[in-house]
């Protein structure tokens, strides 16, 4: 595996900065998961973390420390988290290498490996 499980765009990191200043926390680290569920048996999840577990993989992006849990990290590698402006507003886009389905939500997927807990939608 690469040294970044998941790789982080400047424009997402521009972001995610934000919000750490919005919500007060500039020293939070940034968590991405996979969890099971979604209509494709799997679903991701960002959010803010202040505490490293022992499996916790660690790296610092853009700024950004960035934590990926193991069992997530085999899932993950080599996604891209981008943050795009358009017409409709803005929001961020996850570019997932091993995902082999996924549903029209784009929150969901599944990979060869990992079917997850697919749910109705």
């Amino acid at each position: 595996m690469s040294k970044e499980v998941v790789i982080l765009t400047e424009a997402a990191s521009l972001h995610i900065k934000d919000m750490m200043k919005h919500n007060e926390e500039e020293r939070a680290f940034l968590r991405v998961t996979v969890k099971g569920g979604g209509c494709s048996g799997l679903s991701y999840g960002m959010g803010f973390d202040h505490e490293v577990n022992e499996d916790d993989l660690q790296s610092e992006q853009h700024g950004i420390q960035l934590l990926v849990d193991k069992e997530s990290a085999s899932i993950l590698q080599g996604t891209k988290i981008d943050y795009k402006e358009s017409m409709m507003g803005g929001g961020f886009t996850i570019d997932n290498p091993n995902a082999i389905a996924s549903c029209g939500c784009g929150s969901s997927f599944r990979t060869a490996t990992e079917a997850g807990k697919p749910e109705e939608c």
